[in-house]
């Protein structure tokens, strides 16, 4: 049963608090201004399924929910489990949620398991009406987005730096386990599948002997030891493809769902499993390797590569940021759109195409717009919206070196707000798998960081 706003907040307990306890901080009280508009949570009731929004359990409320998720984008890298605990200690923060002294805070799995039902295109939606009503004709203080600047980063993906022998005792020992849970659905005499994990971590440690004793022959070694491990991963992925098939055959009558969904995660695992295999057969024989897999638990992820010394290849999801400021002078801080993104390592000119859209949805028809070096004039025209003065770093000049001087500073300040997402808003490293998991968790991190924005320029 979908619950929209929560019951009364204040108690008979609250009268014994002294003043400073009973009033929010400044911050908090302006976040709880923005928040208090009930139209911001239309987009979680148009996406709950219709027949369960009067049926069921009942669920958190939705405007808590959001302010839960707000606090912990904001704190910049709390857990969810942390995120209980401070709420549940501080006063404050117990306010703002609207949990009353008298209420449990919710249990992290629930909160866990919402977010992942929300998904990311039902924040985006919040986050295009906070944007939307601040940008409003007939709003109290407008604001006027006069100059947009676009750049795009790397979210990475919760993942370690990959290498074929660990990708291969990874899908080893995630084979074995997935087998494990569904030996009993399969019967007695259901083919085994033995953790095989062990013996390709005494060939990785092998490996490791062999750099560290310096005999330059540790490219040959690890060829020959990479090629014997491909060799044990297939074992154990055949013997998963033989479960899965005998799963399917015994899917019939009672629990014949049930065994039909274990054959599923079987078959999904080894069909990563099988990339895995198929990626070590080209190295081994020295062939191109294109879409590489870098995680057996996050498919999605993709090696990056964007020329930066301090790490030339970073590993997740490609995001265009595009900041709205009403000017282009120092420390300018405007709103940000939910970011693009596609699976893989896009053009920039790729992602043009839904930040164009999301502008005239908005229709917001900025004067100036400042990008970097790596996109074009052609995409830009068919993407967005004429602007007076367009410039590109090295491409289009904007008019008089005053005016090119002026939009050059300006755009390299999307540098440092792509550099405050990541440290103060979590937007470094996402912590929820796959391509919809960093969709997510950079919407919840865009959408704190504008009511922060709007707060601070409203106080």
């Amino acid at each position: 049963m979908l619950i929209l706003s929560g019951g009364q907040v204040e108690s008979l307990f609250d009268l014994g608090l002294p003043v400073e306890v009973a009033e929010l901080p400044a911050d908090l009280a302006g976040l709880d201004r923005l928040l208090d508009d009930a139209a911001l949570l239309a987009p979680i009731e148009a996406a709950w399924v219709a027949s369960a929004r009067e049926f069921g359990r009942p669920s958190v409320p939705m405007d808590r929910l959001v302010r839960l998720m707000v606090v912990k984008a904001r704190s910049g890298g709390w857990g969810y489990e942390t995120l209980m605990r401070e709420v549940s200690d501080s006063l404050h923060l117990r306010r703002f949620c609207r949990i009353a002294l008298t209420e449990r805070v919710p249990d992290e799995s629930t909160i866990r398991k919402l977010v992942k039902r929300l998904g990311a295109e039902v924040i985006e939606q919040i986050t295009m009406a906070v944007i939307e009503r601040a940008t409003a004709a007939g709003a109290q203080r407008r604001f006027s987005a006069r100059a947009v600047r676009i750049d795009s980063t790397v979210v990475e993906s919760d993942i370690r730096y990959p290498t074929d022998l660990g990708l291969a005792q990874d899908a080893a020992r995630m084979l074995a386990a997935e087998a494990k849970k569904a030996a009993q659905l399969a019967g007695p005499e259901a083919p085994h599948v033995r953790d095989r994990s062990r013996a390709i971590a005494k060939k990785l440690r092998r490996l490791s002997r062999t750099l560290a004793a310096r005999t330059g022959q540790g490219k040959e070694v690890a060829l020959k030891l990479t090629g014997e491990a491909g060799q044990i991963a297939a074992t154990s992925l055949s013997e998963t493809r033989r479960l899965a098939a005998r799963l399917r055959q015994r899917a019939k009558g009672r629990g014949a769902q049930s065994k039909l969904r274990a054959a599923e995660r079987l078959e999904q695992l080894a069909e990563r499993a099988a990339k895995v295999c198929d990626q070590i057969t080209k190295r081994v024989a020295g062939q191109k390797i294109a879409e590489r897999l870098v995680s057996m638990s996050d498919p999605d992820a993709r090696p990056i590569r964007k020329g930066k010394l301090r790490q030339p290849t970073e590993f997740g999801t490609v995001m265009q940021i595009t900041e709205l400021c009403e000017n282009t002078r120092r420390g300018a801080r405007g709103l940000i759109l939910p970011a693009s993104t596609q699976i893989g390592s896009p053009n920039e000119s790729n992602l043009l195409p839904s930040t164009g859209q999301r502008l005239d949805k908005l229709a917001i028809h900025p004067k100036e717009i400042a990008l970097d070096g790596g996109f074009q004039p052609g995409p830009i025209a068919e993407s967005l919206p004429p602007p007076d003065r367009l410039f590109i770093a090295g491409r289009h000049s904007a008019g008089s070196k005053k005016t090119n001087r002026r939009l050059a500073k300006f755009r390299v300040g999307c540098e440092g707000r792509i550099s405050h997402l990541k440290r103060r808003y979590g937007m470094r490293r996402s912590r929820l798998k796959g391509h919809q998991g960093a969709r997510t968790w950079a919407a919840w991190a865009i959408l704190a960081y504008n009511l922060d924005t709007l707060t601070i320029r409203d106080a």
